[in-house]
């Protein structure tokens, strides 16, 4: 199976959360709208688990690993929906089975958010790409019929030779890049930094992807900074910024990636389209694309 679908109507998809628990209506209307589009929702067994401490975690962390190994291993489930994030998914990382997970045939997997802890796994200990999408059970989502659109596409149609772009988007330095898509939320991004035993990542000519919600500027600073002094940035040969929903004022964070990134001397576009803010746009992971930082700036599928 392609790891990026395209998936049919009639296949069977798992509904499951890596992460925090989803409200009861955002669930309902999650499932109602995979259930519109002619999927068939299969939901995770301890989706709806509580955790024995904490409200913010949808089950317990085994419970929870437990959901995405079987979903992934099983060959009658043909794709993976996180149905939100918040957070969590960084706790289940080390309780997952690298070698089953290799030895399943891949499929596609989506969400964002949090989910970025589990882009990252799939990327680094898979080698497989993912969809960086916003959750079915979220009114980010739920709310947006553009982000819905967009989710739709990723869904059933082929990924080849899309381009996404932004009415909002804009060079802030010019060029182009090529190279595999990498990345998502900022703050997981520094989170996962460090896994025990694990080499540093390398980022050598890719384009990196960030986007964040709800921090302040001297957080996101701290973030980049984290990501700098780790060597995060290294070689990379791009950058597309996506949105900074419920951030500090976006003229500082804009300032703010035009000082600490700037310096890299890579194409950089800032408001892609993508991450939490409004019309969020589906874009794949760990797939090669051209970044073109121009009048038009864009986001090429190769």
């Amino acid at each position: 199976m392609n790891p990026l679908g395209p998936l049919s109507p009639g296949d069977r998809v798992a509904l499951i959360s890596a992460s925090g628990p989803p409200t009861q209506d955002s669930y309902t209307r999650g499932l109602a709208l995979i259930e519109s589009w002619g999927l068939r929702p299969v939901v995770g067994e301890h989706l709806h688990s509580p955790h024995p401490r904490a409200s913010y975690l949808a089950g317990p962390d085994q419970g929870r690993a437990e959901d995405l190994q079987k979903s992934w291993q099983d060959p009658e489930i043909a794709g993976i929906f996180m149905v939100r994030g918040g957070y969590g998914a960084v706790r289940v990382l080390d309780l997952l089975d690298v070698p089953a997970l290799k030895a399943a045939a891949p499929k596609p997997l989506y969400g964002s958010s949090d989910v970025t802890a589990i882009h990252e796994f799939w990327e680094h200990q898979l080698g497989i790409p993912s969809w960086f999408t916003p959750m079915v059970a979220t009114a980010d989502l739920l709310d947006d019929p553009a982000a819905v659109e967009s989710l739709r596409q990723a869904v059933f149609v082929p990924a080849t030779g899309r381009v996404f772009s932004s009415p909002r988007a804009e060079s802030l330095l010019p060029g182009t890049a090529r190279g595999t898509l990498t990345g998502g939320n900022l703050s997981l991004l520094c989170m996962t930094m460090g896994a025990h035993g694990q080499q540093k990542p390398s980022n050598q000519g890719k384009i990196a992807l960030l986007e964040d919600v709800t921090e302040e500027s001297y957080k996101i600073d701290g973030y980049l900074q984290n990501l700098l002094r780790a060597g995060w940035f290294d070689d990379i040969s791009g950058i597309a910024l996506g949105s900074w929903k419920n951030c500090s004022e976006l003229s500082d964070i804009k300032a703010l990636c035009q000082e600490l990134l700037g310096p890299l001397g890579v194409p950089i576009i800032w408001e892609l389209g993508f991450g939490h803010g409004l019309a969020a746009q589906s874009i794949p992971l760990g797939v090669p694309a051209e970044l073109i930082a121009d009048d038009n700036p864009r986001l090429v599928l190769c």
